[in-house]
């Protein structure tokens, strides 16, 4: 039986690149319209992974899925770079200056900014999937509209790549993490996500960094996500990296006291992201 993996979005979607990168081929992959649906899919037991996108080197923070790592408790084993390259695809046949309409996930057009605001007269459309706007361009035969979307979404749905890499930044990495109901524990892991919040005395922030700094714990993500229900109250979810586990564990036991709901997300291996980019 193979390994079911929850992805936001459908076939040839970049989570379901992201999945097969981690998983390998392998795979059955959930197709999920939105991230709740991603988190209950897992939660019901429909899926036994899911495959969730947690930043992006241009648009920033899924500040909703932090949201969502807080309300699950689900646990990071893994994370996945990919390098986001965007494609303007369309109607076999179709010429980029007869078009009217481009549609795409929001946040892919805002990859694509000044590409797209470049093109005149075209009304921009923004829905759930970028796979699932060429899916519909292929299956409606829509003419004059083109979508923001993978290489592999144009190969799969038989649209004509119009225009290649159209990205803004052409360094467009989105980090994906992997959740699973249950932690795995490995000798390999050398980098965790944890959550917290702090009492509103002054410098306790600072406190916190200074002691991870003092155990030899390399901050690589800092991020304030609001308690729902306490106005101007957040917590702070950060990711570290070691070198050796024993300075982390070390470094735990020696927030918990200065810090409030300390928690652990997951422990798991890194993925290099320098390499990526050499």
């Amino acid at each position: 039986m193979s390994t079911k993996v929850a992805i936001q979005g459908i076939t040839a979607s970049f989570h379901e690149v992201a999945a097969h990168k981690f998983f390998g081929k392998e795979i059955e992959c959930i197709d999920c319209m939105t991230f709740v649906d991603l988190f209950e899919a897992l939660k019901n037991d429909k899926a036994d992974f899911a495959v969730m996108a947690i930043e992006n080197t241009v648009a920033g923070s899924l500040l909703q899925n932090y949201g969502l790592l807080q309300e699950y408790h689900f646990n990071i084993i893994g994370e996945v770079y990919l390098r986001i390259e965007m494609m303007l695809m369309a109607l076999p046949g179709s010429k980029i200056e007869e078009l009217d309409t481009v549609q795409s996930h929001p946040i892919a057009i805002r990859q694509c900014h000044h590409y797209l605001h470049s093109m005149k007269n075209v009304k921009l459309i923004e829905k759930e999937d970028t796979a699932l706007c060429a899916k519909e361009i292929a299956e409606k035969q829509l003419k004059n509209v083109a979508a923001v979307a993978n290489e592999a979404a144009a190969e799969r749905f038989g649209l004509e790549i119009l225009e290649r890499n159209i990205e803004t930044n052409k360094k467009n990495y989105t980090r994906f993490v992997i959740l699973s109901k249950q932690p795995i524990h490995e000798e390999k892991n050398d980098k965790a996500s944890i959550i917290f919040n702090l009492p509103h005395d002054p410098g306790s922030l600072a406190k916190v960094l200074t002691v991870l700094a003092d155990h030899n714990i390399n901050l690589t993500k800092i991020q304030s996500v609001p308690i729902i229900g306490t106005p101007y109250k957040y917590n702070f979810h950060i990711d570290v990296i070691w070198e050796n586990y024993g300075d982390f564990q070390n470094a735990l036991k020696a927030i918990d006291s200065i810090t409030l709901n300390l928690s652990i997300l997951g422990e798991y291996p890194r993925e290099n992201f320098d390499l990526l980019l050499s």
